[in-house]
C-alpha cells in the first residue's frame, strides 16, 4: 500500500491582530476545510500570525539606536533603528555585508537579520515584526488549546523562512514545535541491504516545515496554517533544541 502525505491550507483565516484567539480561528479554518483532527495530525503555522497575536510588532520610530547599531548600519546600509532591534534579538553578530546581518538569534539558531521582517505587516510604514519570544511555549500553548478533553493532541510546528549555508534560496524551517519529533535518529536502522545506518539523522521538523511552506507561500497567499495528515512517524514530545547544531560542530562559525 502506497504511503501518502496530505497537506491542506486552511481557508478563510482573517488578518491577525494582537490578542486574537488563534486556536479558535484555526478551529474555524479546519471546519471550513471539512477537517476534524485525528491522531497523528500536525498543524504547520507561519510564525507571523503567532507574532502578531502575541503583539510582537514594533515601530522603528520608537527605537533609539546604540553606537554599535550606528556602526553596523553604516557598514550594511541598513536603518540603524532596525539594526538596533536585530542586536537586541541576537546573542552575537557573526557576519555582515551590505544589506544583511547574519546573527546567532537569542533562540539559538543562525539566521539573517534576527528574523525581523517588514513584509505582510499591517500598520505604520515603519512597522516591523519580531519573532515570538518563546516559539516552543507558543506551540505548546496552541497544542493544548486545540486538544479536546476526549480528542487527539495535534503536533504543532511554528515555522519561518531561512537561507542556508550551502545553497541558494530560502526554505521553511522549524523555530518552535510541540508534540512531534524535531530530529529523527535513524542510526542503527538497516538499509535495503541490511547494512546499519551509522550517521543518519533526519531534520524531520524542518522537512515538514519546508513542505508546509509551499502552501503557506511567501507573498500574498493569505494561508498561514497548513493541516498535515499521514506523517509516517509517530508523534512525541520535543523542542527546537533538537535541531540546533552545537557551536563546536558548526563549521561555518
Amino acid at each position: 500500500m502506497s504511503r501518502q502525505l496530505v497537506l491542506t491550507a486552511l481557508p478563510g483565516l482573517p488578518s491577525i491582530q494582537p490578542g486574537d484567539d488563534l486556536a479558535g480561528l484555526i478551529r474555524q479554518g479546519l471546519a471550513r476545510a471539512d477537517l476534524k483532527l485525528v491522531t497523528g495530525d500536525v498543524l504547520v503555522i507561519a510564525q507571523k500570525i503567532i507574532s502578531k497575536a502575541e503583539g510582537r510588532q514594533c515601530l522603528l520610530s520608537s527605537v533609539q539606536p546604540s553606537a554599535r547599531a550606528d556602526q553596523l548600519a553604516n557598514e550594511t546600509g541598513k536603518d540603524p533603528r532596525l539594526v538596533e532591534l536585530i542586536l537586541r534579538e541576537s546573542r552575537q553578530v557573526l557576519r555582515w555585508r551590505p544589506g544583511v546581518l547574519i546573527v546567532e538569534h537569542r533562540l539559538g539558531f543562525v539566521c539573517a537579520n534576527a528574523g525581523i521582517d517588514h513584509s505582510n505587516v499591517e500598520g505604520e510604514e515603519d512597522s516591523v515584526l519580531l519573532l515570538p519570544k518563546d516559539p516552543d511555549a507558543s506551540a505548546q500553548a496552541m497544542r493544548k488549546a486545540l486538544t479536546d478533553a476526549d480528542g487527539p493532541a495535534p503536533g504543532i510546528l511554528i515555522i519561518d523562512s531561512h537561507g542556508r549555508a550551502w545553497r541558494m534560496g530560502t526554505v521553511g524551517v522549524a523555530i518552535g514545535l510541540a508534540g512531534l519529533p524535531g530530529l529523527l535518529d535513524l542510526r542503527g536502522t538497516p538499509d535495503l541491504y541490511g547494512r546499519k545506518l551509522e550517521v543518519t539523522q533526519v531534520g524531520l521538523a524542518d522537512e515538514l516545515a519546508a513542505a508546509g511552506s509551499l502552501l503557506l507561500g511567501q507573498a500574498g497567499e493569505g494561508t498561514p496554517v497548513v493541516h498535515v495528515r499521514g506523517l509516517p512517524y509517530p508523534l512525541r514530545d520535543a523542542s527546537l533544541g533538537e535541531l540546533i547544531r552545537p557551536e563546536s560542530e558548526d563549521l561555518f562559525r
